[in-house]
């Protein structure tokens, strides 16, 4: 059984914000790969679904902690522990301020860059899980960040959004496999980033 989970805020207020595309990816992953609805348990709402990888069903559990971010750690830890599920079968989808805007990187263990959700995972489970680090860009002060990740993505945002959410559900099947260098590698062929080059006025 593999873990998938997507970091966010639970309520209609917070659906669009930046901080919630971990959210957003598990619902594009669910609705790529016909996961039944997902449903209230473990603190959070999940779906069990198989993925077809290598020519064989790998059983996934998708989970949107429903805890609020800085106490995401209790939900996962819930249904870890439900399933058995061990850290490396642990994936995490998670908004990443370090990243450009677009650009997809795994990541195994480390540090959390300050992320709440992370820093409560990595208290209730350890840090050895590994990250999926979705790009949205730095606004470029630190005191810009709060009311940055806790705001919508722009009109023109969503089209890498989108691009990059579609390209997270379908290369699923390499996620499935462990495959995480292969898995970043397609999907950021299947949606490149923007290009961070200034536009000229």
């Amino acid at each position: 059984m593999r873990l998938w989970v997507g970091l966010g805020n639970p309520g209609d207020k917070y659906s669009g914000n930046r901080h919630n595309i971990g959210f957003m990816a598990i619902d594009e992953i669910a609705r790529a790969h016909n996961f039944s609805p997902l449903k209230s348990k473990f603190q959070g709402l999940a779906s069990e679904g198989v993925i077809m990888a290598g020519g064989r069903p790998v059983k996934v559990l998708l989970l949107k902690p429903m805890t609020f971010m800085n106490e995401s750690g209790r939900s996962v830890q819930r249904a870890a522990q439900f399933y058995k599920i061990p850290l490396d079968n642990i994936v995490v989808f998670h908004d990443e301020l370090d990243i450009a805007p677009g650009k997809f990187r795994m990541k195994t263990g480390g540090g959390i860059a300050g992320h709440n959700g992370l820093r409560s995972i990595r208290q209730h489970l350890g840090e050895d899980f590994h990250r999926a680090r979705l790009g949205i860009g730095h606004p470029g002060h630190k005191d810009k960040v709060h009311s940055y990740v806790l705001s919508d993505f722009s009109k023109t945002e969503k089209i890498w959004k989108d691009d990059m959410m579609d390209g997270l559900a379908r290369a699923a099947d390499l996620l499935a496999l462990n495959e995480f260098d292969k898995y970043q590698t397609k999907v950021n062929l299947l949606a490149p980033a923007p290009s961070a080059k200034p536009q000229r006025k």
